[in-house]
């Protein structure tokens, strides 16, 4: 697909099928993916749930009618935000007219907290959710890092929201001084129906992920590819995209013939990578593939960020291990020889590869921790909680 015009007035269609039950809003692929079967596990267990979404491909895939692809602009980052800030009030005015016309029973927020959160809050302000003697029903599911910063957004979540659903065991306890019901549903990555997209082979080929987004992949994709074409080691290397906006990026790098580039949705089985820190690095440390995290940014989006993220790590593999299981490599770090280096060390050091093996173990261990149910059951129990007006 080609570049969203942002700064287009955003207009929304009305639900296919007169009233609806749901409206889900995920503005990332990732959130795209768990939205996507939480709709396929509701819809299962209930078939007549009229569902519309602002999502992506995966969402329309899965029985929803898609209003919008908002994974196709998708941004992040304080400078990136604000260029496009244009944009976004329009998509956030639409949406909440759209809200206020068609009245769903309940709105389930996907992540994404920039946007998410600021509508929630505008549908309270406006007497539309319940928090706002309204009668939807504001529900969100996949927690802001608020372990990691702005923790004290969760005294705001708990005044717009009617219940969060939170994938990490420990995010519980981050909103017990609220009233805000919180329910841990498991991660979608230890789910039954997971299939995972990578595996362990240390014959296989180098991945290289330079993520979703079209500003994180300009930045981080010369920079895998230089260090990938300063290894000593002869090996292939295999770059997984999720759509077309991103293939051209990497086009426009000039790849070598041994690297390809495939769309994600066929498994890769690889020798080690060289990762953003999104959430194809948490596939990838589940699968116990040797590698190293990189991350660059705009330079004034990294130092606003430093100065309020209070975490040791930006990995989630890393944070939930309280140890690098990938070395962290950001901004003027994340160089050519470094990481050529580490990418060395991945495929010859056998200590290397054994203790990764053992880190992935520890955190299938700790994410198959004992959960109130899936995420498609908590979202139906709030769902019957919740009727049509007369």
């Amino acid at each position: 697909m080609n570049d969203v015009p942002m700064s287009s007035r955003v207009q929304l269609p009305p639900p296919a099928a007169g009233k609806i039950d749901l409206l889900v809003i995920a503005g990332e692929h990732s959130g795209d993916q768990h939205g996507a079967a939480m709709i396929r596990g509701a819809l299962a267990k209930n078939p007549g749930l009229k569902i519309a979404a602002l999502g992506g491909p995966e969402i329309a895939a899965s029985g929803a009618q898609l209003l919008y692809d908002l994974t196709a602009t998708s941004v992040v980052g304080f400078v990136e935000v604000l260029a496009h800030a244009r944009f976004f009030l329009s998509l956030g005015s639409a949406t909440l007219s759209w809200i206020k016309e068609y009245q769903p029973r309940a709105v389930c927020f996907i992540d994404y907290p920039g946007f998410n959160l600021r509508l929630a809050e505008a549908m309270r302000v406006k007497g539309l959710s319940t928090k706002g003697g309204g009668d939807i029903a504001a529900l969100y599911y996949i927690s802001p890092q608020i372990w990691a910063w702005k923790a004290c957004r969760r005294f705001d979540m708990a005044a717009t929201l009617d219940a969060l659903a939170v994938i990490f065991p420990f995010e519980v306890a981050c909103y017990a001084d609220t009233r805000l019901p919180v329910s841990f549903v498991g991660h979608p990555f230890i789910s039954g129906d997971y299939a995972a997209p990578v595996s362990y082979d240390p014959a296989g080929p180098i991945l290289l992920l330079p993520g979703s987004r079209r500003q994180a992949v300009k930045r981080i994709f010369p920079v895998l590819l230089n260090a990938f074409e300063s290894l000593s080691i002869r090996r292939d290397a295999v770059v997984l995209y999720p759509s077309d906006a991103v293939r051209s990026v990497l086009e426009a790098a000039k790849p070598p013939p041994s690297v390809s580039l495939q769309k994600t949705g066929t498994p890769v089985a690889a020798s080690a990578v060289l990762t953003s820190s999104g959430t194809m690095s948490m596939h990838c440390a589940l699968a116990g593939i040797p590698g190293a995290i990189v991350y660059r940014t705009n330079p004034i989006t990294y130092f606003f960020g430093r100065l309020l993220v209070k975490t040791e790590y930006i990995g989630i593999a890393n944070l939930l291990l309280r140890r690098p299981m990938y070395p962290e490599f950001i901004q003027g770090d994340a160089r050519a020889a470094l990481l050529a280096a580490e990418l060395y060390n991945c495929l010859t050091d056998r200590e290397r590869r054994a203790v990764t093996a053992s880190m992935a173990a520890q955190l299938h261990e700790i994410l198959r921790q004992p959960s109130s149910g899936t995420a498609s059951d908590w979202l139906l129990q709030r769902l019957k909680a919740v009727s049509y007006k007369p």
